[in-house]
């Protein structure tokens, strides 16, 4: 069985930066394994299948290298990319995942892609657990919690730029991942991501996370829109802008590779 593939440079308008991501067109959905068998081959941050319905929508799932992931931003913005490349004429296109529900992507302005998902809401922690202040080599400030991840707040760009993480210990939080952030020097808000138990060590750029870190900010800075930074190796850069419950995430992509792969069928 032979299947395109592309793989896309999420949330940058330069090759070799931001997020990448494996993005695989389907006319039927394959086996959960076979889907992690090629995900895990792919050897990227992710890689997203998609299968068109009758009603011209087009229904999502995303596999890390290790396990299937719930939600994910950069995979998503990076099918979204094919399928604008794919069909010109359209102006949004319609997506469905089990948890995220429907939602639509736009193409926004200067060339950007804007997707519009769910909020997700975070609590206060009160007391921090051990894997979490011991994983960090700087302690936070403040701890939230959310379904994807504990995020832990520090006052500044350097810290989290300087933060070192101890990855066994963190991975001990499963299945949660760490998110750290602070106010950032040139944009709204920094963070970085870290997530062994779920696909690797750091992520690049982490879309589905700035779901719960824009709301967060929004609230503490006081504004609706905020251009946040993502502090990875490769760096990337997010848009976002909040509307009742809703958050809107818009960014940039680039194709590094289009081919086919050839897998047993299914």
């Amino acid at each position: 069985m032979r299947l395109p593939i592309y793989q896309i440079d999420a949330f940058t308008s330069d090759v070799f930066r931001g997020n990448y991501a494996a993005v695989v067109l389907l006319d039927a959905w394959l086996s959960a394994s076979l889907m992690q068998a090629i995900a895990t081959e792919n050897n990227l941050s992710e890689t997203a299948f998609v299968v068109s319905d009758a009603n011209g929508r087009f229904h999502i799932r995303w596999f890390s290298p290790v396990t299937e992931i719930a939600f994910c931003g950069h995979a998503t913005l990076a099918a979204a990319f094919v399928l604008f490349d794919r069909f010109p004429e359209r102006s949004d296109i319609g997506f469905y995942a089990d948890a995220v529900g429907s939602f639509v992507i736009q193409r926004g302005a200067e060339g950007m892609i804007e997707m519009d998902f769910p909020q997700r809401d975070v609590e206060a922690v009160e007391e921090m657990p051990e894997e979490l202040v011991r994983g960090l080599s700087i302690p936070p400030k403040e701890v939230f919690v959310g379904q994807q991840a504990f995020i832990a707040l520090y006052d500044s760009e350097a810290q989290v730029r300087a933060v070192v993480p101890d990855l066994a210990l963190i991975a001990r939080l499963a299945p949660r991942d760490v998110a750290v952030t602070a106010p950032a020097e040139n944009h709204d808000f920094v963070s970085r991501y870290f997530w062994p138990a779920n696909g690797g060590d750091e992520d690049p750029v982490t879309g589905s996370i700035h779901t719960a870190l824009a709301p967060l900010w929004a609230k503490r800075l006081g504004k609706t829109k905020l251009l946040a930074l993502q502090a990875s190796r490769r760096g990337g850069v997010l848009h976002c802008e909040l509307d009742a419950d809703r958050v809107r995430i818009s960014g940039h992509a680039v194709r590094y590779l289009e081919g086919t792969i050839e897998v047993p069928d299914a």
